[in-house]
């Protein structure tokens, strides 16, 4: 991929992504990534004709974070809420100390008191107010059957670790049946060997039948196709070292194209 094509997939990236995740993709986590990429846009020099493109997209990053600003500022404000909502649960557990010693009252109370605090504007805080009225519409609904994890020892506080089994399970009879594939396969390559042998040697033997020249061709097919993904958890993970390495990269690609220029009269 050409460093043009990265810039362009990350930008749909920040925009188009969604996720489980309360407020990230695409709102605060995609707005924070357009941030890193219009700063590393205005990183490079606008009087080289090499950075037109690198400019007009700049300006087009410009006019998206202005439009979304004040949503941001709103969003940002109920995810810090909604922080303070999971400091009240004490979640995850591992992160806190007190969970053993806390009591179903003792949460309960801390989230009455913090619910009396949140006063959101209706009409020009969209996301607060979406964020109150679906926590006091849950807790006046189901309140007191939430705690129970706190005066059972051994409850936990959610059924992640259930919906993870049963998630290897399904994998496990696609691979089976073969009636389904699953992204978690797609990440060991395009394709699958299946080795049949009755002692280590048997399949070391079989494993040298394999020309060393396909072998690493198809490895180095494997190793371009990944690239793309990197490059995105990468970003995900750093937006702003990522956009700089990348603005860095081409910097350094337009330097080499000066080089081969020939002097005028040459």
């Amino acid at each position: 991929m050409t460093i043009e094509a990265y810039l362009r997939r990350a930008t749909r990236d920040a925009v188009n992504r969604r996720s489980r995740k309360p407020f990230h993709w695409g709102g605060l986590a995609g707005y924070r990534q357009l941030e890193a990429i219009a700063q590393a846009l205005h990183s490079v020099s606008s009087t080289e004709p090499e950075t037109a493109y690198l400019q007009q997209l700049a300006g087009r990053v410009d006019r998206v974070l202005e439009k979304n600003r004040v949503l941001v500022q709103d969003l940002g404000a109920a995810h810090a809420w909604l922080r303070r909502i999971a400091n009240c649960l004490r979640y995850p557990p591992s992160a806190y100390d007190d969970w053993a010693s806390l009591s179903s009252q003792q949460v309960s109370t801390q989230l009455e008191s913090l619910m009396q605090e949140f006063r959101p504007d209706f009409k020009y805080q969209p996301a607060q107010a979406a964020l109150y009225r679906a926590w006091r519409r849950r807790w006046q609904a189901y309140g007191p059957e939430l705690l129970h994890c706190y005066d059972i020892p051994g409850l936990p506080p959610d059924n992640l670790a259930l919906e993870t089994l049963f998630g290897r399970l399904r994998r496990h009879q696609r691979r089976i049946n073969g009636h389904q594939s699953t992204r978690e396969l797609r990440k060991f390559g395009q394709y699958q060997v299946l080795f049949g042998a009755e002692s280590e040697a048997d399949l070391l033997k079989q494993l040298q039948q394999v020309p060393l020249a396909e072998y690493q061709a198809h490895r180095h097919r494997l190793e371009a196709a990944e690239v793309p993904g990197r490059f995105m958890r990468r970003l995900h993970h750093d937006p702003e070292s990522t956009m700089q390495h990348l603005m860095q990269r081409h910097a350094d690609r337009r330097a080499e194209l000066l080089c081969d220029v020939p002097p005028p009269g040459g």
